[in-house]
């Protein structure tokens, strides 16, 4: 315990600028990370049909700051109700908030956020709920941002000093309500000296690794490697990666692992090279009501995001395309899932289960 306290003083103080979720002026306002890296351009939402298109349209995405987005969405959405109709809010509200709750299907913290907010509205009284949901709302922010900062120090300290790590997709600041997932264990391993070097792979088709991880790492002044997820294999053959540090959308029951689409198979080609896998995720993102990752829905998004690159077409036409968002990795490919109330090496159900009564929390809890 004494190091992870040492750890997580160092990652404190150092690498941690960059805010995707706002809340300002009564409005939610978002980096529109389908502008990154060329553009900084914000997008502010007053009405929940805006969240819900952000969402969509992925100006948000990664599953802990779609959670975020959702709670301040709510505020918005009851906000508007309570308006039109102070006395028949709370019904007008419910075909909203299960609209919301639609929005992506994979990340479970969608969800989990959503129903969060709905036992919040349960125990609202007669007045204006505005005031109460953006109280919860900044609650889940800050929450999320606290636990970041504590999967930091967990995963860096599975990490001897002077190894170098591979992420995938994005799993940072972007991704979350502040500091990263993921990316938040190369934060705090660069801040402690135990990360030396940092590969990112470009993520097809939205590249989220070339164009948002690669770009907060350069705005933290942490030097990063681009690679073609092509490369990966042969990086970990060559011995210059130690660990894969990847993010969740939706952490089943059994430790199944759904994530960005390519992850399972560096999880095939880490265990074959005999490098570290480490999932890094909030136990929000962990579903407790899916036994196994076989039963996670797995968004397929449109084929035009793999034809074409930027909004040119890239491939030949004539040609059709199939686009998974996600995959699922099987828990024993895991070598570690790092989570803010703790880290389950070698995951199993019955190590999964004993991490979810640790916090009442987890995703699923309220379903039983």
């Amino acid at each position: 315990m004494a190091a992870i306290m040492e750890l997580r003083a160092a990652e404190d103080i150092r690498y941690d600028r960059v805010r995707a979720v706002q809340w300002e002026d009564d409005r939610l306002r978002l980096i529109d990370q389908r502008r990154l890296p060329g553009h900084m351009e914000h997008v502010t939402l007053a009405h929940l049909s805006e969240c819900i298109d952000a969402i969509r349209d992925m100006a948000v995405r990664g599953a802990p700051a779609i959670g975020i987005t959702a709670a301040y969405a709510v505020v918005l959405a009851a906000r508007d109700r309570y308006r039109a109709d102070p006395r028949g809010w709370r019904v007008a509200l419910r075909p909203d908030l299960d609209a919301l709750a639609a929005a992506r299907p994979t990340a479970v913290n969608l969800r989990w956020a959503v129903e969060r907010m709905r036992r919040v509205i349960g125990s609202a009284g007669d007045g204006d709920p505005a005031g109460l949901l953006l109280e919860e709302a900044r609650r889940i922010h800050a929450e999320d941002i606290a636990a970041n900062h504590r999967m930091g120090a967990f995963g860096t300290a599975l990490i001897r000093p002077g190894s170098s790590v591979l992420t995938h997709c994005n799993t940072g600041a972007l991704a979350t309500g502040g500091y990263g997932t993921a990316l938040g264990v190369v934060r705090a391993g660069v801040a402690a000296g135990r990360i030396a070097g940092v590969f990112a792979d470009e993520t097809r088709p939205w590249l989220q690794g070339a164009r948002l991880t690669a770009w907060e790492l350069v705005q933290e002044g942490i030097p990063v490697t681009l690679i073609a997820e092509g490369a990966a294999a042969q990086l970990m053959k060559e011995g210059r990666v130690h660990w894969v540090l990847v993010g969740a959308d939706r952490i089943a029951a059994n430790g199944d692992t759904a994530n960005k689409i390519g992850t399972y198979g560096l999880a095939v080609s880490a265990r074959y090279h005999g490098v570290k896998f480490m999932v890094v995720a909030p136990t929000s993102s962990i579903d407790m009501g899916i036994a196994q990752g076989g039963d996670i829905p797995i968004e397929i998004r449109d084929p035009a995001e793999v034809l074409c690159c930027g909004g040119t077409r890239t491939a030949a036409e004539g040609a059709g395309a199939w686009n998974p968002a996600f995959d699922v990795t099987p828990a024993d490919l895991v070598d570690a899932i790092v989570t803010e109330v703790g880290v389950v090496e070698a995951p199993s159900a019955a190590k999964m289960a004993v991490l979810g009564r640790q916090r009442t929390g987890v995703a699923g809890a309220a379903d039983d």
